[in-house]
């Protein structure tokens, strides 16, 4: 018997889709709600590594993923010198097992829709265009009033709408997400045939200028500076701006300038960063995914994180009687100093960069790969 009949899911992204999708197979009744008007997500690429991927195995989505996306299992360093130089080919750590792929690359609009379709297909009912604006809890469940003026009452409401959580806030749950001095220029283009896995380059104008590919005709990718307002650039000149950047890096990035001609493609981001302190429940409201722990993508965890929330969250209820504090203790147990390594992970690799100091990069990495290899 599951802890709970009926659950609301706010927020669409990854960490919502897979508690939507996992639950709703557990026999629960699944409402999902997302502000956005359609499954499209903003962004342009995401990497899902090895222990994203054993989630979305899970999921039943795998081979969807594997079909529309491009998989590789090394990573390139090259040089910011005029022939972008090949320095070391690394083996990615496969850490969803030996028998899936080390890292996959995707549209990251192409994977929400596959997600959503698959809550909807698991029996998950899924509304776009609005969200929950009030939240009224006891001790058995949750009243919930929507911003098209529906009501509902849930056994939970989980709240997985993204770093800037209005679930968050409607707990008076004060969050401070601070910048970590850095910004990102993305673009989505055509990939050249000299685009075969993920290569950073480190130095030059930027901290790393890199890219993924996403597809078989398609790839992501990015170049990372100090942060500053770019807000005022029209999108003409946002992609002058970063095709400006990017005249400094050689190798494969000579094809990409060649094909980053679309300045609607083009978007900039700050790093942001921040993680709540446990636990991350109030009630029957419990938060997951970027709503509780953010962090800059330099270990590229963030939907893998998300992901993990989410299947550990739908593994306990559906195993429980009841939502008890055993169960919530559970969920912090398994989740939060995992989640928070990353975090910190991510934010090091950061500060390196903003410091010019040559950290241990490499021991670093290898101790989040190994913690990640076993399941959270």
């Amino acid at each position: 018997m599951s802890a709970v009949r009926n659950v609301l899911v706010v927020g669409g992204g990854a960490a919502g889709a897979a508690t939507a999708i996992l639950l709703a197979e557990g026999g629960v009744s699944v409402d999902l709600v997302d502000i956005k008007p359609d499954a499209g997500a903003l962004g342009s690429g995401i990497t899902l590594q090895g222990n994203a991927l054993r989630v979305l195995r899970r999921l039943g989505v795998e081979e969807q993923v594997l079909e529309h996306g491009y998989a590789f299992d090394s990573l390139g360093l090259r040089a910011p010198d005029p022939h972008g130089t090949l320095v070391a080919e690394l083996d990615d750590v496969r850490t969803g097992g030996a028998d899936l792929p080390a890292t996959v690359g995707m549209y990251r609009p192409t994977l929400a829709r596959i997600l959503l379709h698959r809550a909807a297909a698991a029996g998950a009912k899924v509304r776009f265009g609005t969200t929950c604006t009030a939240l009224d809890q006891d001790a058995a469940g949750v009243d919930v009033t929507f911003a098209d003026s529906g009501t509902g009452r849930y056994d939970l409401v989980v709240g997985a709408d993204g770093i800037r959580s209005w679930t968050r806030r409607m707990l008076g749950i004060n969050l401070e997400t601070r910048g970590t001095g850095m910004g990102i220029w993305r673009a989505f283009t055509s990939r050249p045939a000299s685009v075969t896995r993920t290569d950073l380059y480190y130095g030059g104008p930027c901290y790393i200028a890199g890219y993924c590919p996403t597809g078989a005709d398609s790839l992501y990718a990015y170049l990372v500076e100090d942060a500053q307002d770019r807000s005022t650039l029209s999108p003409p000149e946002a992609l002058a701006v970063m095709r400006g950047l990017a005249q400094s890096y050689h190798g494969p990035w000579d094809d990409i300038r060649d094909v980053l001609t679309d300045a609607s493609s083009v978007n900039y981001t700050w790093f942001e960063s921040h993680v709540l302190p446990a636990p991350w429940h109030r009630g029957r409201v419990v938060l997951i995914g970027d709503a509780v722990h953010a962090c800059p993508p330099t270990l590229a965890q963030g939907a893998a994180q998300a992901f993990e929330d989410a299947a550990v969250l739908a593994e306990l209820l559906l195993a429980a009687d009841e939502p008890t504090d055993a169960m919530w203790q559970a969920f912090t147990d398994r989740r939060f100093a995992r989640a928070k390594t990353v975090v910190d992970a991510s934010l090091q690799l950061a500060q390196w960069l903003l410091d010019h100091e040559r950290g241990d990069v490499p021991g670093l990495m290898a101790g989040v790969a190994h913690l990640l290899s076993e399941p959270a």
